[in-house]
């Protein structure tokens, strides 16, 4: 009968771990694959000179002027490269 009752409760926990780890992973953001925000328009979050930071899709990334050039915000930006997960942008108009 303890035999029974250890395994059954063995089993519960092992049923709820699963379940966090599987809450958790779908939660997680995806690291790996194409980036396809180029050609989005993005606002310049803080200066880049030529790295900082613009907004895309309502996201905070890390981004660069292609150019070197200046880009204070809130001016706009358009994506044109990335670099592993840095954003290439220049000047939008």
């Amino acid at each position: 009968m303890k035999l029974i009752l250890l395994t059954a409760i063995l089993a519960l926990f092992a049923l709820i771990a699963l379940a966090i780890v599987i809450a958790l992973y779908r939660h997680k953001r995806k690291s790996s694959g194409e980036v396809r925000l180029i050609g989005e328009l993005c606002q310049v979050n803080t200066n880049l000179t030529p790295d900082g930071t613009v907004i895309v899709q309502g996201e905070l990334w890390p981004a660069r002027s292609i150019d070197g050039t200046f880009i204070a915000p809130p001016d706009l930006a358009r994506v044109v490269g990335t670099q592993d997960h840095l954003l290439l942008v220049k000047v939008h108009g």
